[in-house]
């Protein structure tokens, strides 16, 4: 398991019942979260006067925001010299997930280490996280995401970190669709970063199973790598997917072209109160030996 504990804007206080209640800066919100099946008491009594904000899940899928106290509509914290815009949004999310400070860390310190201009794609790039981390690094971005929405707070983001000139062009697109055009068009990108929901439907009724078609995209990205690529990592946060079954994909699909390492495991946040760890999903990457 690999531990992310450098955040000073974020962390989980405690976690119960399926219930998490986290500190966002100086905004505290109660969470459902699946994996947490154990018993700690109740975190609504023991933090009744903390608590912002709970999200309550619905039975008929779905859920709300049942606001305690005034809440913003946005704010922002920072990781490390990273700065992301949150929100709360419909099914809980609130457009950071904080354990990818794990990768972000990764590709700061392999494209810094590169030493030379590193062009990234950035595939189901969400809000721009992996973004935002890649343009510190003075990379530039392919920035697709089928969601108009998250592209317009992806810009937001890289307002409020001042990269004013940044190398980054923003697709509202398919994946899919428009990295078979990339194939077509014989672009080539250094480094390509996943984040592939577990199910999908795109603006024009594309439908997206991870079970059945990461595979393929893997395969079409792999013919968009450059002669001398740096890293091609997969996130998921699929319920059932291991680690290793993202290991065996690069290695098909990427170790066999080039000269390189491959690791995968978990990723988890450490609770506050009592010192357990929060499973957040899963991570393969193939990076250079460079």
């Amino acid at each position: 398991m690999n531990i992310v504990n450098n955040w000073n804007d974020y962390e989980i206080i405690d976690a119960s019942c399926g219930e998490k209640l986290e500190k966002w800066g100086n905004i505290y919100l109660l969470r459902p979260d699946p994996q947490i099946i154990w018993d700690n008491g109740n975190l609504k009594e023991k933090y009744q006067n903390k608590i912002h904000a709970i999200y309550h899940r619905s039975n008929q899928g779905g859920g709300h925001w049942e606001n305690l106290k005034n809440m913003p509509s946005s704010w922002c914290i920072r990781y490390k010299n990273l700065t992301f815009n949150i929100k709360q949004m419909g099914f809980k999310h609130t457009g950071l997930f904080p354990e990818q400070a794990y990768n972000w860390d990764f590709m700061i310190e392999k494209i810094k280490k590169s030493k030379r201009k590193i062009k990234v794609l950035n595939l189901f790039a969400y809000t721009g996280g992996a973004t935002i981390a890649c343009l510190s690094a003075n990379a530039s971005v392919t920035h697709v995401d089928s969601s108009k929405g998250m592209i317009d707070w992806c810009k937001e983001n890289v307002k409020s970190n001042g990269y004013v000139n940044a190398d980054i062009r923003y697709l509202v697109d398919d994946v899919v669709k428009f990295v078979k055009r990339e194939i077509r068009r014989g672009n080539h990108y250094d480094a390509i970063i996943m984040d592939p929901p577990s199910y999908g439907r795109g603006n024009n009724g594309e439908i997206w199973n991870i079970e059945k078609d990461l595979n393929n995209l893997i395969e079409l990205c792999s013919k968009l790598l450059s002669n001398k690529p740096l890293f091609f990592l997969i996130n998921s946060y699929t319920t059932g997917l291991s680690a290793e079954v993202l290991k065996n994909l690069l290695t098909i699909h990427v170790e066999k072209k080039y000269l390189g390492n491959i690791t995968c495991g978990e990723i988890g946040l450490p609770i506050k109160q009592n010192k357990l760890v929060l499973p957040c999903g899963i991570y393969g990457r193939w990076e250079s030996n460079e």
